[in-house]
C-alpha cells in the first residue's frame, strides 16, 4: 500500500508540474520549437520544450560534443573582448556576435575592436559566413562589460546585432548587411550597453536605460531601421536587463526592470500598462520569469530586492497585485529560471536558491561549486535545470530539494548563456563554439 500511495503521489506531482508548464507556455507568443532565436530562447525566460538532453559532456573522450569550432577572434588572431553575448539558433544556423582587437593592438581603451557577426551550420559546425560590421561612436574606457554583450535576435529572415559601441546592425541570414542604426547620446551608459533587443511584430525594440534624462525605449522598423516610435523614460536610470515579452489574456506586455519599479509596457507604443515599485532604487541586470501566472523579478546586483506580481493589473499594482516581496540577495547578474511553481536563482558565491513562487517559501539555498552567477540557466520540459556554459556546468533535477544530476567543465568559460534547439545545446566560450548532443541527435 505504501508503494502504491507513493507512486500515486509522484504521478500527481508530475501532473501538477506538466499542467503548470502548459499554462506557462500558453501565455507566450507562438514560436517554432526548433529555434532559439533570441536571448534566453523563444520565451525570453530560458524555458525549453526539449526532453532527454545530455546531462554531461566533455572530458578526455569529448563525450557528447558533436562539434567544436573556433570563434572569429581565434580564426583572425588578436585579443578577444569578453564576448558574453549568447548564441542564437534559427533555421538550422547558429548566429554569434563577437568583438576582438587585431593582433598588435597597443591600447584597447583607445582603439575599438573589430565587430563581427558570424553564422555556423547547426548540424555540422561548418562556418557559413563571418561579416565585419562597423563600430559605433562609443569608445569604452571601462572594459569590464565589453562591446559584444547584447545577444542578437533573429526574426523575419534578419539578424539584429547590437554592440556596445552604440550601434545596431541588421543583416540577412546570408550575412549581407541590410541597414545600421547609430544610437543617440552613446556615452551615457553605465560601463556597457547590455540589454538585448527583442522583436515585436514588425519592430525591433531596444531598451536604453542610461543616465537621466536620456533613458528611453525605441522601436525600429525591421525592414528599414527607421525609428517608428521612441518613449522617453525620465523616472529611470542605469539598467542592463533584457526585456521580456508576454501575452497575458490576449494582451501583449513587455516586462522591464527599471531602477524604480518593475514595469509592464505596451510593446506597440512603450506606454505603461502597470508598475510595481521595488521600495528602493536599484540598477537592474536580471530579466524576470513567469511561473504559475505570476511574474518573479529581482534586481540582480548586490543587495537588490525583488517582487512577485500578478501581471493582470493596471496602474500602480502595489496594493492590488503584488503577491510578496523578494528579500535582497547577494549579487548574481544571471536571470532566474522557473519550472512548475519553482523558481531557481544563482547568486554569489556560487549559490543556488529555490523558492515556491506562490508562497515565497525558500526550499533550499546551497553552494554549487564552480557554477557561475553570471550565466543564465535554462529549464527543460522534463524538469531539469541546466546551469550550462562553456566553463563549469551543473545540471539539477527540478524539485523542492537540491539534487545534482551531473557536472561538466569544458574549460572555456564566458558569460554567454546556452541556446537549445533540435536536441542540442549550443555553448559559446571565449574561444570556441560547441554543440552538445547525443549521437541520436546528430543523426
Amino acid at each position: 500500500m505504501t508503494s502504491i500511495y507513493f507512486q500515486r503521489n509522484i504521478f500527481r506531482e508530475c501532473l501538477r508540474f506538466a499542467s503548470a508548464a502548459l499554462l506557462f507556455l500558453s501565455a507566450l507568443p507562438p514560436t517554432s520549437a526548433e529555434d532559439w532565436s533570441g536571448f534566453r530562447g523563444p520565451t525570453g525566460m530560458g524555458t525549453s520544450t526539449s526532453v532527454g538532453l545530455p546531462l554531461e559532456w566533455g572530458g578526455s573522450d569529448a563525450k557528447n560534443i558533436l562539434w567544436k569550432v573556433p570563434l572569429p577572434p581565434m580564426v583572425h588572431e588578436g585579443d578577444p573582448d569578453s564576448n558574453p553575448s549568447s548564441p542564437v539558433v534559427f533555421g538550422g544556423k547558429v548566429f554569434v556576435s563577437t568583438a576582438h582587437w587585431p593582433k598588435g593592438t597597443q591600447n584597447q581603451r583607445e582603439q575599438k575592436p573589430e565587430h563581427r557577426v558570424a553564422a555556423y551550420d547547426a548540424a555540422t559546425g561548418k562556418a557559413l559566413w563571418d561579416t565585419v560590421v562597423a563600430p559605433g561612436p562609443w569608445q569604452l574606457r571601462d572594459l569590464r562589460g565589453g562591446y559584444a554583450v547584447p545577444t542578437p535576435v533573429v526574426a523575419g529572415g534578419r539578424v539584429f546585432a547590437l554592440f556596445g559601441s552604440s550601434v545596431l546592425h541588421a543583416l540577412d541570414v546570408e550575412g549581407n548587411l541590410l541597414w545600421s542604426h547609430t544610437l543617440s547620446e552613446p556615452d551615457q551608459f553605465d560601463v556597457a550597453l547590455a540589454s538585448s533587443p527583442v522583436v515585436f511584430n514588425d519592430t525591433v525594440i531596444l531598451l536604453l536605460d542610461r543616465k537621466k534624462p536620456a533613458a528611453s525605449l525605441i522601436a525600429l522598423d525591421v525592414a528599414t531601421g527607421i525609428v517608428r516610435w521612441e518613449k522617453k523614460r525620465p523616472d529611470t536610470d542605469f539598467g542592463h536587463m533584457s526585456p521580456v515579452l508576454l501575452n497575458i489574456d490576449g494582451v501583449p506586455q513587455l516586462l522591464v526592470c527599471a531602477t524604480h519599479a518593475l514595469e509592464s509596457l505596451d510593446p506597440s507604443t512603450g506606454e505603461p500598462l502597470w508598475t510595481c515599485p521595488w521600495g528602493r532604487k536599484i540598477w537592474p541586470v536580471s530579466s524576470p520569469v513567469l511561473a504559475k501566472g505570476l511574474v518573479y523579478a529581482i534586481g540582480g546586483r548586490a543587495g537588490h530586492p525583488g517582487v512577485v506580481v500578478d501581471p493582470r493589473g493596471r496602474g500602480d499594482v502595489s496594493d492590488t497585485h503584488l503577491k510578496w516581496r523578494v528579500a535582497a540577495m547577494a549579487e548574481g547578474v544571471s536571470s532566474p529560471v522557473a519550472f512548475g511553481d519553482l523558481v531557481f536563482k544563482m547568486t554569489s558565491p556560487e549559490t543556488v536558491r529555490c523558492v515556491r513562487i506562490e508562497s515565497g517559501e525558500e526550499l533550499f539555498k546551497d553552494r554549487l561549486q564552480g557554477a557561475s552567477p553570471d550565466v543564465s540557466p535554462f529549464a527543460t520540459a522534463d524538469g531539469r535545470i541546466y546551469f550550462a556554459s562553456a566553463g563549469k556546468s551543473i545540471v539539477l533535477q527540478a524539485g523542492p530539494e537540491l539534487k545534482v544530476l551531473a557536472e561538466s567543465d569544458l574549460g572555456d568559460p564566458s558569460g554567454a548563456a546556452a541556446a537549445v534547439a533540435d536536441g542540442r545545446i549550443f555553448l559559446k566560450g571565449k574561444s570556441f563554439l560547441y554543440a552538445i548532443g547525443s549521437s541520436r541527435a546528430a543523426e
